[in-house]
């Protein structure tokens, strides 16, 4: 069992159709569900039932396409590391919601330590990175500090998490 701030946090029970169903679909999205049901080891029909089951207990958020920015024009990735003048809950608040109309921010983390934040931000080339530093980024409330570092390249992109690591704890 893992902890989170010391609370005891329970892994919902899955079998291990469950989690090849999970990791067939985090692989391929798009696979029908005749594949899938072959890969999982049972019929379509409960197989449909137990994605439907996932969906509707949150273990599946949804279905997107992974799209390559570069192919389409997004050069520039840059992780950009904000220190905040106020940690108070609504302050926090106020930049997440900030940082949610940013449509060069792709992921935004809350940490702990000396950086109160790391954006994933994505542009098609630093003159567009820098407009967005230098008018949004940097002058929003609340902001005391902001590092950025620009990607060389990316050698490893695995959304999702290892469920294979829950498929041997199944066994």
């Amino acid at each position: 069992m893992s902890t989170l701030m010391g609370t005891p946090m329970k892994r919902a029970k899955l079998d291990h159709i469950d989690l090849r169903i999970l990791a067939e679909l985090q692989a391929d999205g798009r696979i029908t569900n005749v594949d899938l049901a072959s890969r999982a080891g049972i019929s379509a029909p409960p197989c449909l039932r137990r994605v439907r089951a996932l969906e509707a207990a949150g273990f599946i958020k949804g279905y997107h396409a992974d799209l390559d920015g570069r192919a389409l024009g997004f050069e520039v990735t840059v992780f950009a590391m904000v220190g905040l003048h106020s940690q108070a809950e609504a302050d926090l608040k106020a930049f997440e919601a900030e940082v949610a109309t940013w449509p060069l921010v792709r992921e935004c983390h809350m940490l702990n330590g000396e950086i109160d934040f790391i954006l994933k931000c994505v542009a098609p080339d630093l003159s567009t990175f820098q407009s967005f530093l230098t008018e949004k980024l940097t002058p929003a409330p609340n902001v005391a500090s902001v590092r950025t570092s620009l990607t060389i390249r990316r050698s490893k992109h695995e959304p999702g998490v290892p469920v294979e690591m829950l498929e041997e704890d199944a066994k």
